[in-house]
């Protein structure tokens, strides 16, 4: 994959292959339902060190309707019982509130961008010029959404879970043929929260070279293990969800991380990213100091002019200022020039032989 053909930024940060992973604070609907607290998780984002804030555009009449028939109820899980209708309602941010959300991002340096999940929230997010757009993974399957993000031109990220491949495919080719040009894909397995054991972190350079796209990890698991091991096989996106304390509840509080957790996924993975340099075999300045270290040839007992080197009085040990070991088995039967004492460093002017 090309370090520059896939590179795109976002509000000014550049973001691919090379560049530093890109982390988005997913807030939802953690808010639960207060202004105050949105503006909380933002602050709480932007001192943990994400890059980007990411929110949801609908209100429960443009995601579903409000019938409680079984095909409208949630059987299981954590909305159990829940009519689509009414958790959407619950988790939902206020249209009303974008506008302020969107500002005090720009206040506070903290990039914000939504998933729209109709045409008239493109249209409400457009009007408030946001950066970037984010299809969700149960609207991946929405090849009329995508091509309306697509037509805006910006920067567009789409989520993978439960799609199978035709359906990214076919996701991928909408966006295109709309005129997307900068596209990133997110690995994701949509269970909230997922087991580790579903992440198959491999589908991420799978991604990238099957869909000729910059790879990422829509990450629901627990902790921030995933993530970080995302980053080694070539995410660079990494989007996971935040709340202030677990304990407060609210829609997707169970898988969300606390800000301090946030703080160390951001170290870690750009940590992780730092430690995959390049293939370089050379010393490391942090290692020079070290080769002293190493093991060397080493006179053990004292020895005459003319007495034979063997293992009795010549060894490999530490440290690292005589021959180095591989000479050993040349030098052994051979005979010293000179009277050498014991905790000498051995050198070739010592030996009666050429190496």
């Amino acid at each position: 994959m090309s370090n520059t053909l896939h590179s795109f930024e976002i509000d000014g940060r550049k973001i691919g292959p090379d560049a530093p992973p890109y982390v988005i604070a997913e807030m939802s609907g953690n808010h639960n339902g207060d202004i105050t607290r949105a503006f909380a998780i933002m602050d709480a984002a932007k001192a943990a060190g994400a890059d980007a804030l990411k929110m949801q555009t609908y209100t429960a009449d443009t995601i579903t309707i409000d019938h409680d028939g079984d095909e409208f109820r949630i059987d299981g899980g954590l909305w159990a019982g829940k009519t689509l209708y009414g958790l959407y309602g619950e988790a939902h941010t206020p249209w009303a509130w974008h506008e302020k959300l969107f500002d005090h991002g720009r206040k506070i340096g903290l990039t914000v961008f939504s998933a729209p999940f109709d045409s008239t929230a493109v249209d409400l997010l457009e009007s408030l010029d946001a950066p970037a757009y984010k299809i969700a993974s149960f609207e991946a399957i929405d090849l009329p959404l995508i091509a309306r993000v697509a037509q805006t031109g910006k920067p567009m990220i789409i989520s993978t879970g439960m799609a199978n491949q035709d359906e990214i495919g076919e996701a991928v080719a909408a966006a295109r043929a709309a005129g997307a040009e900068n596209l990133a894909l997110l690995h994701c397995v949509s269970g909230y929260p997922a087991p580790v054991a579903d992440s198959n972190l491999r589908v991420i350079p799978d991604l990238a070279d099957r869909f000729d796209v910059l790879p990422g990890l829509s990450d629901h698991t627990p902790g921030t293990a995933v993530s970080v091991a995302a980053i080694a096989l070539g995410a660079r996106i990494i989007e996971k969800h935040v709340t202030l304390r677990r304990s407060d509840g609210g829609p997707d509080a169970a898988f969300s991380l606390e800000p301090e957790e946030l703080a160390e996924l951001c170290t870690a993975t750009r940590a992780a990213f730092e430690a995959l340099g390049s293939v370089d075999y050379t010393l490391k300045s942090s290692e020079k100091d070290n080769t002293i270290f190493r093991r060397s040839l080493y006179v053990v007992a004292d020895i005459k002019a003319g007495e034979t080197f063997s293992t009795e009085n010549l060894r490999s040990i530490r440290p690292g200022f005589g021959l180095e070991p591989k000479h050993l088995p040349s030098i052994l039967g051979q005979v010293a020039t000179r009277d050498i004492s014991r905790g000498s460093a051995l050198s070739l002017d010592m030996v009666k032989t050429t190496l």
